[in-house]
């Protein structure tokens, strides 16, 4: 039980997410099977995508999509590459690019919609630059218009991290699938909750078949017959442990896929309430004289509620803090704040596209308060109170 009367999350499971878990033992396959595949299916079907593979986590399934790029057949990243990332995200955004040896280039973000300035990230872009990772933050989708222009007929990927923005539309279209691999993440916190996983979608088949072998342990045995990485033999026994790619082991369990399907079948009424809670939020929020709020870019699916202080205003995020605390309201900072100021990036290679002005000012005057899946207009109605 939280302390907060109005804490950041509450959970969306009820008496169908018990019995599936009942389902699950009674079947006596723990990991990675029938449940796993079916939920891979509808979560694909749900967002318009043809593949879809799901993990350990939505950490797991950043790592997987950043790895796959590197052993793709033609135009394959390399260590040196760079890749452009915005200033504020979760670390494990940032993470696996340290780990395939890429050149992290941050740049700054707007601080209305919180996700890339544009004009800098055009900037940004060099001869050098390989990648765009795209972070659709606290469910507000980034311009992929304006993004594919900068990058049209150059050299360059486009992915997402989709992970805070499950069930936001652009132009009509889901996030998580403009750019070649985009990531979704269910943990607790999120949109759907089946406690651990992650999942990556592409339309990519070539793509789709690495993404399956280096969730298990780089083998082919998950792969069909004739695939993009080693033809099977037929033999089940040499198949089976046929190794072909630097893998790990992040596959789901069935409980996870289990619950993730019953959970899919709420998303709808989820991402509903949620816009609603969020209609009331803009209503009291938008011309706040000491606080300003996220600018919606296309549908919001509303991971959360961004109060950033105005700059110019005697208010502090610390007295803010006291203020919200007293309405009994759980915070957090808005993500990792600007995670190109945490002592973690000696270890990385990197570079600063221009400044982090706006990145530095919502570390140090930003915050998060929750949005869930019920009606919270009692809550938000004290917000006038800050």
């Amino acid at each position: 039980m939280s302390q907060f009367k109005f804490p950041l999350v509450k959970s969306t499971w009820n008496l169908s997410e018990r019995n599936t878990f009942k389902k699950v033992i009674n079947s006596n396959n723990y990991t990675m099977g029938k449940k796993t595949k079916l939920f891979e299916k509808n979560f694909a079907d749900y967002f318009k995508a043809k593949y879809s593979v799901m993990v350990n986590s939505g950490s797991s399934a950043n790592l997987i999509m950043i790895a796959s790029l590197f052993y793709i057949s033609k135009n394959k990243l390399k260590r040196g590459d760079e890749v452009i990332v915005p200033a504020i995200s979760w670390s494990t955004t940032f993470s696996p690019l340290y780990q395939y040896g890429l050149k992290l280039v941050f740049v700054d973000v707007d601080i209305n919609t919180l996700n890339f300035d544009l004009d800098k990230l055009k900037k940004a872009i060099s001869k050098k630059t390989r990648l765009i990772l795209a972070v659709n933050l606290l469910g507000n989708s980034n311009d992929f218009i304006q993004i594919k222009k900068l990058i049209y007929n150059k050299n360059i990927f486009l992915v997402e991290d989709n992970c805070q923005s499950m069930g936001t539309k652009f132009q009509q279209k889901y996030t998580g699938t403009f750019g070649i691999i985009g990531t979704f993440s269910s943990f607790f916190s999120h949109h759907i909750n089946t406690m651990e996983g992650g999942i990556v979608l592409t339309n990519n088949k070539e793509i789709y078949h690495i993404l399956l072998s280096l969730r298990a342990h780089g083998w082919i045995r998950d792969l069909p017959n004739d695939n993009f990485l080693k033809k099977k033999t037929g033999d089940l026994f040499s198949d089976a442990f046929c190794f072909v790619l630097p893998g790990y082991n992040l596959r789901p369990l069935e409980f996870s896929a289990a619950l993730g399907i019953e959970q899919l079948k709420k998303l709808p009424n989820i991402l509903v309430r949620r816009q609603k809670n969020a209609i009331l939020f803009k209503k009291l929020m938008s011309n706040h004289k000491d606080i300003i709020i996220q600018k919606e870019i296309g549908k919001s699916s509303w991971f959360g509620f961004s109060l950033i202080i105005r700059p110019g205003s005697k208010l502090t995020r610390a007295d803010l803090l006291i203020r919200l605390r007293k309405l009994g309201f759980e915070t957090r900072p808005i993500s990792a704040g600007n995670f190109a100021r945490n002592s973690v990036l000696k270890y990385f290679n990197f570079r600063i596209g221009g400044n982090l002005e706006n990145a530095d000012y919502v570390d140090r005057n930003g915050l998060v308060i929750g949005n869930n899946h019920s009606d919270l207009s009692d809550a938000i109605n004290k917000l006038k109170y800050i």
